[in-house]
């Protein structure tokens, strides 16, 4: 009898050694786990982290920076580019006489230059075809030295819809503008000079749809 009860004895403590192993494998495990998924995310962060400043790199070389007197032509267009002072030279010329009030008072001048039409044009910009007269709906802002802009509508500078002569400009009076400082926006039809953009290095085409369309 004696034997049978120190038998069980050691049985049962056998188990409850074998209890306490398995406890504590299992909390190491669960640790182990917990630890190994902070570390991922702390992985995981420092990936998104160093990825980051690349991906903002990417995205900033993507616009290169303009030369001196140099114009970036964009927005809703198939075939963005830059044009130079020298570029609208070799383009056949138009000479406009004009007379406009400013700050200086009344202003009166001869230009000459390249048709702006014929500029924006080549960079063929994305109309709706589908629409009728849908370059109606176009626009193109004109950006000058110190963020200076001004906006005019599409039908302003078509000559399939209005008498004007809106002139990239590279001389005045017949003094050829320096080529560092880019053409000048000259605008014959308008009785003050505000949209006689100077040191013009953007001219950015759009459509009004999804501003009026995304109207409340």
């Amino acid at each position: 009898m004696t034997c049978g009860r120190q038998n069980q004895r050691r049985a049962g403590l056998a188990l409850a050694a074998a209890a306490l192993l398995l406890a504590g494998c299992g909390q190491s495990a669960e640790t182990k786990g917990a630890d190994g998924a902070k570390d991922g995310a702390k992985g995981g962060a420092a990936a998104g982290a160093s990825a980051s400043p690349s991906s903002s790199a990417s995205a900033k070389a993507s616009v290169a920076p303009l030369g001196p007197g140099e114009v970036r032509v964009g927005g809703e267009v198939a075939k963005p580019y830059s044009v130079t002072l020298a570029d609208l030279r070799k383009l056949p010329q138009t000479s406009v006489e004009v007379r406009f009030t400013s700050a200086k008072g009344e202003q009166r001048h001869t230009y000459q230059g390249v048709p702006l039409h014929d500029v924006l044009k080549t960079a063929e910009p994305r109309f709706d075809a589908a629409r009728k007269n849908g370059q109606l709906r176009g626009f193109v802002s004109a950006t000058g030295g110190g963020d200076y802009r001004a906006v005019f509508a599409w039908a302003e500078i078509d000559p399939g819809f209005a008498k004007s002569q809106v002139l990239l400009a590279v001389s005045e009076d017949g003094v050829a503008f320096d080529d560092a400082a880019g053409p000048r926006l000259v605008v014959p039809q308008d009785t003050k000079g505000g949209r006689y953009v100077s040191e013009l290095n953007q001219l950015w085409v759009g459509v009004v749809d999804p501003v009026v369309d995304g109207a409340k």
